[in-house]
């Protein structure tokens, strides 16, 4: 950060210049130290720069290193090598402050390690953010059909006819009113439109489209359902124009993308947003060449200000012949590995899909139960991989060094991961590999032990760890209350030993990282009608914020990097404008980050011009309905959350 910045002007008070305001400011001890240390300040900032002076000391906060124990810390001194120069008191850093030492009081707030978010899908946000979006709403279908005409207007109107795609983010495949209506092509061939039409899923796994855009696609009686997808038919036999998973494909693929630049643009902004959220490290769980060339052009252009780990989607076919899954994930990082900011080293696998109803695609351990009268049905959800298919994939990657990531919600699904991984260990020997298992929504008992013994990291997205409709209506009379104890049982896993991490799973969500954290906690957080078991699995406000920092940062093998505050890592930090380890717990939500920086490099600082307008983006996006979808957490196949991967 140079003098020129907002917050440093603000801040350093003079610092440099007169080195009693070093103690006036309360980095030398406080007021009354500034006179009988002035000329030991000065000395240090005449001979700064030959001892090692800082590039950035923080003081008067409440540093959260995100170790355990340990005396109360109050600064932070940044190197010019981009590390932690050192932690302590004020009075023992002020030996770091030299004549260029840009210097910032923190106001007692808090300085910690910067967010790692371990399952997101950043450049999906990007993507997202050039269409237009129904944000989950639930509407009857004139008041929808209301909306997407006003949709046709603001997307080019007749200029648009008879062929500009619409295609619009956000819908709420069970929320049109009254409930029980079932979305049918003819409701969309109603628009005063000849255009193709086409609503997302908020929760990743349903898309909605017109006559026209199953006559473009090909989709007829004779369709035959794709791999991991499902045409949905009606009693004719003829296509309702519901698409299911991977059968989205069949009409996503005659959507006309955006141009290279634009996605770039949306795609350099949401990352911004990221950083003003105080994320540093992010893990994107839905990669292949599209992303990963978007990566590239992104730090081409000096605009991708996170550590990125991208994580290879493997499609279903893959997963049975690991040879070959393993030779096109090393051919891709033989050509993107070298792109600065990127770490690759990691696939991603579904192994399920998501658990409420109507979708009820999560692997259960037991049959779903019948919403009326609670007896079981016929359906377990849908398994992606066998146990012994995914154990073998692992051990080949696990072998070559790569680790692996499940999309595991339902207990049937995180079983699966679990004897995976436990073949892998057997079969390579290996005890460090850092395989993961996202979401766990739903987990048996039984298999709590086992993320510890086996080493797996737990990641958890917990802002969805509240009751409301979704966790309540659309799934407790579905599964029943014995099962619905277990519902992310966070608290259950750390007793257990487990290792756990933390994630967004951002865009299927506004990213609200700090109402995030403190759902972990309170298991309601600012949007919950109320606590979900939080007396069984809440965790401590400590534990959630090292889920997050340290936590994720085991997860992805950059803990001796990041995660922590501790002399010799990356100075990747954030400071707060609240002090978070001590405010009151509802508070927590409305955290706004003050500046954050990566590598000791600042990458979003809120009183610049840049800052103020990504904390104006992200506020705005915050204030917008949250979807309507309880489902939309998971994200499930993901195509609603990533570009194209193809």
């Amino acid at each position: 950060m140079t003098s020129s910045s907002p917050l440093s002007r603000l801040s350093r008070r003079g610092l440099l210049a007169a080195a009693g305001a070093v103690g006036a400011a309360g980095l030398a001890g406080g007021p009354a130290a500034g006179t009988a240390r002035a000329a030991d300040a000065a000395g240090a900032a005449r001979s700064g720069a030959r001892r090692g002076s800082a590039a950035l000391v923080l003081h008067n906060a409440r540093v959260f290193t995100g170790t355990h124990g340990g005396p109360p810390l109050d600064a932070v001194a940044v190197g010019r090598d981009g590390t932690v120069l050192d932690t302590g008191r004020g009075a023992a850093l002020r030996r770091y402050v030299g004549r260029d030492t840009e210097v910032v009081d923190a106001r007692g707030n808090t300085v910690m390690s910067g967010i790692h978010d371990g399952h997101v899908h950043p450049l999906g946000a990007g993507d997202r953010s050039l269409r237009p979006s129904l944000e989950g709403a639930e509407t009857t279908l004139p008041e929808l059909q209301e909306i997407l005409r006003g949709f046709l207007a603001g997307t080019g109107g007749a200029g648009a006819e008879p062929d500009g795609w619409l295609v619009v983010e956000d819908w709420n495949p069970i929320g049109l009113l009254p409930t029980g209506t079932v979305p049918h092509h003819s409701m969309l061939d109603a628009l005063p439109t000849r255009r193709p039409v086409v609503l997302v899923g908020a929760d990743g796994h349903n898309l909605w489209a017109n006559r026209r855009a199953l006559d473009v696609a090909g989709v007829t009686a004779t369709t035959p359902d794709p791999p991991g997808g499902k045409v949905v038919k009606g009693p004719d036999g003829e296509p309702t124009g519901v698409l299911k998973d991977d059968a989205q494909d069949l009409v996503r693929r005659h959507v006309p993308a955006p141009t290279r630049a634009e996605l770039v643009e949306a795609c350099a902004k949401v990352l911004e947003q990221a950083a003003a959220s105080g994320v540093t490290t992010m893990m994107d769980a839905l990669t292949g060449r599209h992303e990963l060339e978007l990566y590239r052009d992104l730090a081409a252009a000096g605009r991708l200000p996170q550590r990125i780990v991208p994580a290879l989607r493997l499609e279903v076919e893959q997963t049975r012949d690991p040879a070959a899954a393993l030779a096109y994930a090393r051919g891709l990082r033989r050509e993107f590995g070298r792109v600065p900011g990127l770490r690759l080293g990691m696939v991603k696998v579904f192994l399920d899909g998501v658990i409420e109803y109507p979708a009820q695609t999560a692997a259960l351990l037991e049959p779903y139960l019948d919403g009326a009268t609670g007896r079981p049905t016929g359906n377990r959800g849908e398994l992606y991989a066998s146990a012994a298919e995914y154990g073998r994939l692992t051990a080949a990657f696990n072998a070559a060094g790569w680790q692996m990531h499940a999309h595991g919600l339902g207990d049937r699904a995180v079983r699966t991961a679990l004897d995976g991984y436990a073949y892998a260990r057997r079969v390579t020997g290996q005890r460090d590999a850092r395989n993961a298992v996202a979401h766990l929504q739903l987990v048996d008992p039984a298999d709590l032990r086992r993320f510890a013994e086996l080493g797996v990291a737990a990641c958890m997205q917990l802002q969805w760890a509240a009751r409301d409709t979704w966790t309540m209506e659309a799934l407790l009379p579905y599964i029943g209350p014995r099962r619905h104890r277990w519902m992310y049982p966070a608290r259950s896993l750390e007793r257990a030993g487990a290792r756990l991490s933390g994630g967004s799973d951002w865009p299927v969500d506004a990213l609200q990282v700090w109402n995030q954290v403190r759902t972990a906690v309170d298991r309601q957080g600012a949007h919950g009608e109320g606590e979900l078991y939080r007396e069984l699995e809440g965790l401590g406000r400590a534990s959630a914020l090292r889920m997050h920092t340290v936590g994720t940062a085991w997860q992805l093998r950059q803990d001796g990097t990041t995660g922590t505050v501790e002399r010799g890592k990356a100075a990747d930090l954030v400071l707060l404008d609240r002090d978070v380890t001590r405010c009151p717990l509802a508070d927590v939500s409305g955290t706004r980050v003050e500046l954050t920086l990566v590598g000791g490099r600042v990458v979003h600082d809120a009183a610049s011009a840049a800052g103020r307008a990504a904390a104006g983006r992200l506020d705005r996006a915050a204030a917008g309905p949250r979807p309507a979808t309880y489902a939309a957490v998971h994200g499930g196949r993901h195509r609603a959350c990533g570009c194209a991967s193809h």
